[in-house]
């Protein structure tokens, strides 16, 4: 079919528009891309891209991701005017409080936003991220009979998010994995926010991918037949390759005062709008798309329709042949988790003396089994992070019908594709590393919590243990440095048991992330206290795990691997102590008063906390008369236990730090 070049030019320059209307009625935002790749947005949301507005979820649809998420009225403008539920309304309320258009796109806040972008070089990574959850979905469930996925990714990105570290992270791993399902549009303007491109950057933007691996490709970004066939050609052509376009446009476009200048990248253009406005053509009347354009978008609505009812056709007879199948797909897309699952992970030997990542090991093999769709990777780190799935199988360009996922040395790539996987829905994605490099991934970290994404970290070489690495290795602020986000829930588990309990509540919390602390060091089972209590007190974050047989006079706060410590502690110092294990404090912090009250009376001050890092996030819990035992400095480079002792990790220290407190 023959491209409408008029029809998709008049959409374009309303798309401008709208653009300007909503930047100037609220005096903020970024014009430079909305109007410099208007008509990228044309050819895309009016021909290329495989959508349905009346059905946002279905499966197959093409995924369009917008990494330069600060040119949000791009996307804004091309769902509206495409069809999808976001009337003018919200469009006029752009920028402002509870509308459906934010200053950058947010998942969940509006309909058919892929995902939460802004901080660039992170939607390039999911995008990187839906592509593998693609591939991996058509591996998993199409047959020879039926083809069910066969989307395409399309990724809008600039100079800003392939700049940042992360892009090129992300697009080496797609091009050595050979995710061809993915098309990268680089919106190519030589401008940054600052200045000229020129003043910051001097590669040369299709060699670099090249030798990324990908398949490359130059064209005006104005030129509507020619974006078309570079699109085409990139969605059919199956070749092993990532692919990339790079679109040459004028940022700010439209508005000749600033058009194709570094000033066009904000709101400065927005002054202009009036002189502008007649300039593209558009009427006086603000906010204004032509019936012409909506007529367009209806009978593209039509014909997109008919491609989803062909699909849904096959779909339905994919399901009829393949009923196992389609459970099983049903049950991932629901995110179903079987309601018995911390009773098919295998109880430990009373005298098992791992180390929580060998524990976290065997549990995974058995949350594994229980969920299918369950994934997992690591940062070039599987034999030291202990979360390899056992005949899972090893994703690459000839097999993504596996589980389990080599970053490479690529932490911030890994949590920005984890993040990308766990968008699509099908799969739930963990990615490990050690603790202290989780530090790479904290804007990743951010975003999934920001989103509710329910992404599973598995962070091992949790403390001062690591030893002979030192303090570089040694992660004493960053654990609670992850405790301070809001909707991470962080685990830090103290024996074998909690450690099943940890990976149960990673698995079923389907409304934000969770990282799960293990120790490289070998700790005791606690196998005086019963297998169920410890876990399920990890589900509820804290609970007593030593009760005292006397009057209660002293509580005892530990986790991790200080929790062997203070049970010890307490035998030594007698019938009035109790042991509470704090694996997570965000659990604990969501469960009834009631229950909080129950565990830590208020009216027993005398309270002591261990833990190996930093002792700032306890006093929450300690009040004015408690104590707080910790390492509030960097490590040291020697044995772990040397270390630990060192720096006062012993039961001596708590036995001497509470007779102080008489």
């Amino acid at each position: 079919m023959s491209l409408n070049t008029e029809a998709l030019s008049r959409a374009a320059n309303e798309a401008r528009g709208l653009a300007i209307d909503a930047i100037h009625a609220c005096s903020s935002g970024h014009l430079g891309l909305p109007l410099g790749a208007a008509e990228v947005g044309a050819v895309l949301f009016g021909s290329d891209l495989r959508y349905l507005p009346s059905a946002p979820k279905w499966l197959n649809r093409d995924r369009f991701i917008l990494s330069a998420g600060h040119g949000s009225m791009f996307l804004y403008a091309w769902l509206h005017i495409s069809g999808y539920d976001l009337p003018m309304s919200e469009v006029k309320n752009f920028r402002q409080l509870h509308s459906k258009t934010p200053g950058h796109p947010e998942f969940g806040e509006t309909v058919g936003v892929e995902c939460t972008t802004g901080p660039l070089g992170q939607g390039v990574g999911n995008s990187v991220g839906y592509a593998l959850s693609a591939k991996m979905a058509a591996a998993n469930y199409n047959t020879s009979e039926h083809v069910i996925f066969d989307q395409t990714i399309i990724c809008l990105a600039g100079d800003g998010c392939l700049q940042e570290g992360i892009a090129a992270e992300a697009i080496s791993f797609a091009g050595h994995v050979g995710l061809d399902n993915l098309i990268l549009i680089y919106d190519s303007n030589d401008v940054t926010l600052d200045a000229m491109a020129d003043v910051t950057q001097s590669y040369d933007p299709l060699e670099r991918f090249e030798a990324f691996g990908w398949e490359t490709v130059s064209v005006d970004g104005h030129d509507l037949e020619a974006l078309h066939k570079a699109i085409t050609h990139a969605k059919s052509n199956r070749n092993g390759k990532p692919k990339l376009i790079e679109a040459k446009t004028q940022i700010g476009r439209g508005i000749p005062q600033v058009a194709g200048t570094a000033a066009a990248h904000g709101e400065g253009g927005a002054k202009f709008a009036t002189e502008a406005r007649k300039g593209l053509g558009l009427p006086e009347e603000t906010f204004f798309v032509s019936s012409e354009t909506e007529s367009y978008f209806q009978s593209h609505r039509e014909q997109l329709n008919e491609v989803y009812q062909a699909w849904t056709k096959t779909y339905d007879a994919w399901r009829s042949a393949n009923p196992d199948l389609a459970g099983q797909l049903d049950d991932a897309v629901a995110g179903k988790t079987p309601e018995n699952l911390l009773d098919r992970i295998p109880e430990f030997a009373a005298d098992y003396k791992g180390a929580t990542r060998a524990a976290g090991g065997d549990v995974i093999q058995a949350v594994a089994a229980a969920i299918p769709a369950l994934i997992t990777g690591s940062a070039d780190l599987f034999g030291s992070t202990k979360n390899y799935i056992k005949g899972g199988g090893d994703v690459s360009r000839v097999d993504f019908d596996a589980r389990n996922v080599w970053y490479g040395i690529r932490e911030h790539g890994m949590g920005a594709i984890l993040n990308g996987i766990t968008y699509d829905g099908i799969f739930r994605a963990t990615g490990a590393t050690f603790a202290v490099f989780a530090d790479y991934m904290r804007p990743a970290i951010r975003l999934a919590a920001l989103a509710g994404l329910g992404v599973g970290y598995i962070f091992t070489h949790d403390s001062v243990g690591v030893g002979e690495d030192g303090p570089t290795h040694q992660p004493v602020e960053t654990v609670s440095g992850l405790r301070v986000f809001p909707n991470l829930d962080v685990i830090r588990p103290g024996d074998p048991e909690e450690t099943a309990g940890a990976f149960a509540a990673m698995i079923e919390r389907k409304n934000g992330p969770t990282a799960l602390i293990l120790t490289r060091q070998n700790i005791a089972t606690q196998s005086s206290i019963p297998v169920k209590v410890r876990r399920e007190g990890v589900l509820k974050g804290g609970y007593i795990a030593r009760r005292e047989t006397g009057e209660l006079k002293l509580i005892l706060l530990a986790t991790g691997s200080e929790l062997q410590h203070a049970m010890k502690a307490a035998e030594e110092l007698g019938d009035g102590v109790r042991v509470v294990s704090m694996p997570c404090f965000e659990r604990f912090d969501r469960q009834s008063a009631e229950y909080r009250e129950e565990v830590l009376p208020h009216s027993v001050t005398r309270r002591i906390s261990i833990e190996a890092g930093v002792t700032g996030l306890w006093w929450k819990y300690l009040g004015l008369d408690g104590v707080a035992l910790g390492i509030d400095r960097f490590g040291i480079s020697a044995p772990g236990d040397v270390v630990m002792s060192e720096l006062g990790m012993t039961v001596e220290h708590i036995v001497s730090a509470a007779r102080a407190l008489s």
